[in-house]
């Protein structure tokens, strides 16, 4: 196949293992690449583990509170504690960058700091399981952020991952190894005709030594 392509001169093999050369360089980052992005892809999955058990725990607690006072408290009043929230919450989003993939970071804002806020009903009326789904609810928050960046972080990086992988894969098994085998076919041709030159060149000399034998016989001769 190499030999159907390219033309067996010094210069394309100069161009080939500078080729060569640059494709080598490039699998070994890809490859460094490759395994850091691995590396931070296995934490993130670990702590999406961790922070998704974690919610999943407060969900189903503040879940249990709000049946709980639901049961100990009519739907009137429930509905009228928690139609007109006193507290805002405000998302941010960012961007950050980790081995070339941007990933999403959330910083929440409220609109007041006071930690009472939270509830927007007075306590008289209604059941205590209710303040504890609220705040359930409100420390969990911080957390279904954070999970939120994971998992789209760990889907970003897991793109990133097989891209990097078939990039290395095509280094490693197609550019290298076709560099490789046209640097080898070229310079079989260039030596097989550096000796083919020599061998024209050493008949020339023996043809020339001949010939000036036989004209110093002739010479000989005719004295």
């Amino acid at each position: 196949m190499a030999s159907t392509q390219i033309i067996p001169t010094r210069m394309e093999l100069a161009k080939q293992k500078r080729r060569l050369s640059t494709a080598m360089r490039g699998h070994k980052l890809l490859k460094d690449k490759r395994d850091e992005l691995m590396r931070q892809f296995l934490d993130l999955v670990r702590e999406n583990k961790l922070l998704r058990e974690r919610v999943e725990e407060a969900m189903k607690r503040a879940n249990a509170g709000f049946l709980m006072a639901r049961a100990a408290t009519s739907d009137q009043v429930l509905n009228t504690a928690l139609l007109a929230p006193k507290q805002q919450v405000f998302l941010e989003t960012q961007v950050k960058n980790i081995m070339s993939v941007e990933v999403p970071a959330f910083e929440k804002k409220t609109r007041t700091d006071k930690a009472g806020d939270i509830f927007s009903y007075g306590f008289a009326f209604t059941a205590p399981e209710l303040d504890d789904a609220v705040s359930a609810l409100n420390e969990t928050l911080p957390d279904l952020l954070r999970l939120a960046e994971v998992e789209k972080s760990c889907r970003l990086m897991s793109a990133e991952i097989e891209k990097t992988r078939r990039r290395v894969n095509a280094l490693e098994h197609q550019i290298i190894p076709d560099a490789q085998a046209k640097i080898k076919f070229i310079t079989m041709k260039l030596d097989e005709n550096e000796r083919s030159t020599q061998i024209r060149l050493m008949k020339i000399q023996d043809m020339m030594v001949a010939e000036a034998m036989e004209k110093a016989r002739k010479m000989q001769e005719a004295l």
